[in-house]
């Protein structure tokens, strides 16, 4: 990383630019230019952006971006293929965990609650003596009136 920074701050120098300059073509700070130069690639919590930002940069500064980028990603596969593999497993595992913590994100993602069936049948059973009673009510009302009224005409 701090040959690529080198070879842009070299470039920079030799095109006379400085670097707030540069920073306020390209619409990135003093200081992320700084870092880039200095090859601080861990003052970027995004690395695919600090890719894009050395792309950038190299195609301002008119070099062979394309370059620029793949020196770029080979340093990146070296640096991340000297992680222990235990340590990419405990962050993996402490990632997994922070993000069944937060929840579901949508609602597609959601899972489903399982229905206690017997709850649920009992529910129905409930719901359909409640009605067989209402019903036997309005039955035997209906013919207490209707037993009345041929009373009445009799």
């Amino acid at each position: 990383m701090e040959v690529i920074g080198e070879k842009l701050k070299t470039s920079r120098e030799e095109k006379g630019l400085s670097l707030e300059e540069v920073a306020g073509d390209l619409k990135i700070t003093v200081k992320e230019l700084q870092n880039i130069e200095s090859g601080n690639r861990k003052a970027f919590a995004d690395v695919y952006m600090l890719r894009e930002y050395i792309h950038e940069y190299a195609k301002y500064l008119g070099l062979d971006y394309e370059e620029m980028v793949g020196e770029f990603n080979e340093y990146m596969f070296e640096y991340t293929s000297k992680i222990p593999v235990d340590a990419i497993e405990r962050i993996s595992k402490q990632k997994e965990a922070e993000e069944k913590a937060k929840g579901p994100l949508s609602p597609y993602t959601i899972s489903k609650k399982k229905v206690n069936k017997k709850l649920l049948i009992a529910i129905i059973v409930i719901i359909l003596l409640f009605v067989s009673i209402m019903t036997g009510i309005a039955i035997s009302k209906s013919r207490h009136s209707n037993n009345t009224a041929i009373s009445m005409l009799m």
